[in-house]
């Protein structure tokens, strides 16, 4: 990603604000910094996977940042469960 989220993150690298629309650049890199924290081939639940994101974000409801993971393919679900699109859990390679 060439665009910077240092706009949208505190001074902890915290996401603060979610980019407009018309910044879908700026909120394809959030994603994908998002994205980075789970861990490849690892499964999460719901609930674990909002814990992750709130402790990385100051956003009152990480809800939008799962809907537009799931939605831009950077995070995968079977709706029981979670996990970086570029590996599912159990499967090789």
């Amino acid at each position: 990603m060439t665009k910077s989220i240092h706009d949208f993150q505190d001074e902890y690298g915290r996401i603060t604000s979610w980019p407009s629309d018309r910044r879908r650049a700026h909120q394809l890199a959030i994603l994908d910094h998002l994205k980075n924290l789970l861990e490849s081939g690892r499964s999460y639940s719901e609930e674990d996977l909002r814990s992750l994101l709130a402790e990385h974000t100051t956003l009152d409801d990480v809800s939008v940042l799962i809907r537009e993971l799931v939605e831009s393919s950077y995070v995968a679900t079977d709706d029981s469960s979670y996990w970086r699109a570029d590996g599912r859990p159990g499967r090789a390679g």
